[in-house]
């Protein structure tokens, strides 16, 4: 293997010192060693011992989160974590919203807070929400505003951790990971959520993945932990329709109309200076159909352009550039 191969590999690797692949990892090292790649050897030895540390250290965070006898679960093979803890203070939370799609993601915030005042009448608050539509709308951010909102920890499920190339275990990980929120109130995100839940009508589908659907869709109607589940994804004919029948609450992350697009632009360029000929509406109807991650990209390429040429004020010119510049981007 190349040099640059096993060091993109190295990259990826991560663990504590007593698992099996760490032990992998050393001994290709010693191997490199003994065969006078030295530098190469060095090289690997400190991608190794940075992600060993940045492992222990994200499992030290996590375990001063969870509550007493609570872990998240890991993977038979290689014990990599099944899902990844994001810390509250980088949680992304302030987004625009268009009126509608705010006020459904408020209520299901609010009926999580009054989740006991509805259990005293007979009601359960919505607690599995699947969120669809185009790439840079949102969705992620959404799941990760609820659990700032809400207050809850924030989980999101690493996929390349629960799918196994061997029989069974893609289901066994993820029923593990199921159990383990039986007593953890968390918000869940299954980011990009087709890549499991593929419908059962695909031709090209294997046994394991029909098998994985069926268990993910047992899981979805027996659960009743204490947080959320949120479900992101691109591709809303992808997923099986059984599975979004499993959801209390389904909503499209549209892109954002004008109204929202002058809020975006104005909200990201709130920390500098904006120039009173500014067009919001002309410049906001040039920018129809573009994600909402694309325009602040835009806001924030124009106010670093004013910044970098010695101006304290973005004028017109200097978002048109932007806009100009960043329209290859809109596909």
């Amino acid at each position: 293997m190349n040099q640059e191969l096993l060091t993109r590999l190295f990259k990826t690797i991560e663990g504590e010192k007593t698992d099996d692949i760490i032990k992998i990892a050393q001994k290709i090292i010693d191997d490199e060693t003994q065969k006078g790649h030295v530098k190469l050897a060095g090289r690997l030895k400190d991608i190794l011992e940075k992600n060993i540390t940045s492992y222990s250290s994200f499992k030290g965070e996590l375990k001063q989160l969870l509550p007493k006898g609570v872990s998240i679960p890991t993977d038979k093979r290689f014990n990599f974590p099944l899902a990844q803890y994001v810390a509250r203070e980088e949680l992304r939370h302030a987004m625009i919203l268009s009126d509608e799609i705010e006020s459904r993601i408020n209520r299901v915030e609010k009926e999580y807070v009054a989740r006991e005042r509805l259990h005293l009448h007979g009601l359960k608050p919505k607690q599995k929400i699947f969120l669809y539509g185009s790439p840079g709308c949102g969705k992620s951010m959404t799941a990760e505003r609820m659990a700032w909102n809400i207050g809850l920890p924030f989980l999101k499920v690493r996929f390349e951790a629960i799918i196994s190339s061997y029989l069974g275990e893609s289901a066994q990980n993820l029923k593990k990971l199921f159990d383990s929120l039986k007593d953890f109130p968390c918000v869940l995100l299954l980011d990009e959520f087709d890549f499991v839940a593929k419908s059962r009508n695909n031709q090209n589908d294997v046994g394991e993945m029909y098998r994985l659907v069926n268990i993910l869709l047992g899981l979805l109607e027996d659960y009743d932990a204490p947080g959320l589940i949120v479900a992101t994804t691109n591709i809303d004919g992808a997923i099986d329709q059984a599975i979004f029948r499993r959801f209390d609450e389904i909503i499209e992350i549209g892109k954002p109309e004008k109204r929202e697009i002058v809020r975006l632009l104005k909200f990201n360029l709130a920390s500098i200076k904006v120039s009173p000929d500014v067009e919001w509406d002309t410049i906001a109807e040039q920018m129809n159909g573009f994600s909402a991650a694309l325009i602040v990209k835009i806001a924030n390429d124009a106010a670093k352009e004013t910044v970098v040429s010695g101006k304290t004020v973005v004028n017109k010119e200097n978002i048109i550039t932007a806009l100009k510049e960043n329209k290859i981007f809109n596909k």
